[in-house]
């Protein structure tokens, strides 16, 4: 006798396994995606696409990885043990790129425009109050810190120091993560410090250090950060790479909602405060409300004139021992360019 019971609960299985398998095969794994962090302000698109599924729609799975600076991620970066690196374009990019080592530079990841000083230059409080610091030139023989040796912020820190008639090597330089910067201006290690936010706000809440000059009014419109690509991730997984640039510049253009006038007032301001309270070690919304923001082109467009320049300076500061080979070599826009044709020219939302 035919168990007819059975044979449907056989059917059933049957079909319950082919619609598994078909879904399998239908949703591919992500790609993985390794990107190299510095937890400063400039990684909120970043982290905003990774929040909002972004990377996720394009078929991506962003890791990210934590460095104390830029210049730390150009060695695995130029044997593709990173896939995307982010920060301050260094001497140690442009002495691997002398190696003929294949890195990319292909978007802005953040910019000192007018307004958008997100990496002021900080004096210790003690030597304001003291009135052993009034300007530029009061530093001459103390101690300065930056992120890594001969970042674009080196430039800058120059211009900043020329102001008061100083040379760069008029002062004792000394290297730093954000979060030990602000450490060392408390506790009496450093007089004064190129401080990325969010650190500079809790810096200056504080109350051990003071802002003296935004990296804006120092340096205008300085590419100070940017986005690079591995030349094996921008090569041999290359429409990996278009999406993942098409996730990042939705990321960028979400947080130009958020911005006026230098602050996080804007549209999408809530959402992304809540992102960075959730993400980053600040746990506190109103720093985030208070500190000054980073600038983003929304179409990821990079200031060239503004590399090829402070390349060129890195060069007559002694950080690089030969002349910066063609940057015109090192610079691909043409991922920011196809991810603008996808998803169109940024409009702001009124």
């Amino acid at each position: 006798m035919i168990n007819v019971r059975a044979i449907a609960g056989l059917a059933l299985i049957a079909l319950l396994s082919f619609s598994a398998d078909s879904a399998s095969a239908e949703t591919p794994a992500p790609d993985i995606v390794t990107v190299g962090i510095t937890n400063s302000g400039t990684d909120v698109a970043l982290l905003v696409a990774a929040k909002l599924g972004y990377f996720k729609e394009q078929g991506i799975d962003a890791k990210f990885v934590p460095f104390d600076a830029a210049g730390k991620m150009m060695a695995p970066l130029a044997v593709g043990q990173l896939d995307v690196a982010t920060g301050a374009p260094s001497a140690a990019l442009y002495n691997a790129l002398a190696s003929n080592v294949n890195v990319k530079i292909v978007a802005d990841k953040g910019s000192a425009a007018p307004g958008y000083g997100f990496q002021p230059i900080f004096v210790r409080k003690a030597l304001i109050t003291s009135g052993k610091y009034k300007s530029p030139k009061d530093l001459k023989g103390l101690t300065v810190a930056e992120g890594s040796p001969g970042s674009v912020a080196a430039v800058f820190v120059a211009k900043f120091l020329k102001l008061g008639g100083l040379k760069y090597s008029d002062v004792t330089h000394i290297y730093l993560g954000f979060p030990s910067m602000a450490a060392a201006l408390e506790n009496g290690a450093i007089d004064a410090a190129a401080l990325a936010e969010p650190a500079a706000t809790l810096a200056e809440r504080g109350g051990y250090a003071v802002r003296v000059m935004g990296n804006d009014q120092i340096y205008p419109n300085q590419q100070l950060t940017v986005l690079m690509y591995s030349g094996s991730f921008s090569t041999d997984r290359h429409s990996v790479a278009e999406r993942f640039m098409v996730a990042y510049l939705m990321g960028v253009r979400f947080y130009n909602d958020a911005l006026v006038g230098g602050h996080l007032r804007g549209r999408t301001a809530n959402e992304v405060v809540t992102i960075l309270t959730d993400e980053t070690n600040a746990k506190d919304p109103s720093i985030f409300r208070a500190m000054t923001a980073s600038a983003n082109d929304p179409n990821g467009h990079l200031n060239v004139a503004s590399l090829k320049a402070d390349a060129a300076a890195l060069h007559e500061l002694g950080f690089l021992t030969t002349p910066v080979p063609n940057l015109n070599d090192v610079i691909d826009q043409s991922f920011a360019i196809a991810a603008v044709k996808t998803l169109g020219v940024y409009r702001p939302h009124k």
